[in-house]
C-alpha cells in the first residue's frame, strides 16, 4: 500500500478530542469510560472509534471543522446512516474499538471501489467504514487536502433485494459549486461517487485491522 499514512496522537489525546466534542455523549458512554477504555488499550498507533450505530455518519459530519467551515452531508444522502460495514468486516462489539495502520490510499487514486476493493483484499487491508474515516478526520483534520482525499467503501447500503447500492461514501473538501453553497466552500464534506467511476483525487482508506476495547 502507499506510504501516506498519518501517526495519530496518543488514544488518551483522541479520547479528549472525542470527549471534547461530546461524541461519547451522543453513544451513551460517560467521560470516565472513555478515558478508561483508552488507558487499558496500550501504546501503538491505532485509531480510536465508536461503533457506527451509537455514534452515526449524520451525527459526525458536523463535527468536523476545516479552518472555520464545519462539515455536512451532501443533501441526496438523506440514508447515510443505512449504510453498513461489508459482510467481509468484522466489526467489534464493543462501543468503542481500534483501528490499526490506517492508510489513505492514495496510490489508489484513479482507481474505480470495484477496482480497489479487491486490491485492498489481496493485500490484507481492510476498507474503512466511513464513520472511521469521520473519526480519522476529526482527529487528523489535515489527512483532508485539496486533490487528495479519500473514500471509504467498508460502508455500502444494502436494496431490499439484497443487492449493493452503486453508491460509494467518501469524504473530500467542498469546491462551493452547486448545492453545496457558496458558504461550504472549503468545507470538509460527505458525499458519494459511483463504485464504477474513478477519481484522480480519491485514494481509498483503509486498515490493517480492528480490535474491541472495554469501557
Amino acid at each position: 500500500m502507499s506510504e501516506t499514512t498519518q501517526t495519530l496522537t496518543p488514544l488518551s489525546t483522541q479520547a479528549e478530542r472525542l470527549i471534547e466534542l461530546g461524541v461519547h455523549e451522543i453513544a451513551g458512554l460517560s467521560a470516565a469510560e472513555v478515558r478508561a477504555a483508552a488507558e487499558g488499550a496500550g501504546d501503538g498507533d491505532f485509531l480510536l472509534a465508536f461503533r457506527p450505530d451509537l455514534a452515526p455518519a449524520s451525527v459526525l459530519a458536523p463535527l468536523l471543522r476545516r479552518r472555520d467551515k464545519a462539515g455536512f452531508v451532501v443533501t441526496d444522502m438523506t440514508d447515510v446512516d443505512l449504510f453498513a460495514p461489508l459482510g467481509t468486516i468484522d466489526l467489534p462489539d464493543t462501543p468503542l474499538y481500534l483501528v490499526s495502520g490506517v492508510d489513505r490510499g492514495d496510490d489508489l487514486a484513479n482507481w474505480s471501489p470495484d477496482e480497489a476493493l479487491p486490491a485492498l483484499t489481496a493485500a490484507s487491508r481492510t476498507p474503512l467504514l466511513l464513520t472511521e474515516g469521520i473519526h480519522w478526520v476529526l482527529q487528523r483534520p489535515d489527512v483532508l487536502e485539496r486533490n487528495h482525499c479519500f473514500m471509504t467503501i467498508g460502508s455500502r447500503l444494502r436494496k431490499p433485494k439484497g443487492t449493493l447500492d452503486a453508491r460509494t461514501p467518501a469524504l473530500w473538501i467542498s469546491n462551493g459549486t452547486g448545492r453545496d453553497g457558496r458558504e461550504r466552500r472549503d468545507a470538509p464534506k460527505v458525499g458519494w461517487c459511483w463504485a464504477g467511476n474513478r477519481h484522480t483525487w480519491l485514494g481509498f482508506a483503509s486498515g490493517s485491522g480492528r480490535r474491541g476495547l472495554e469501557p
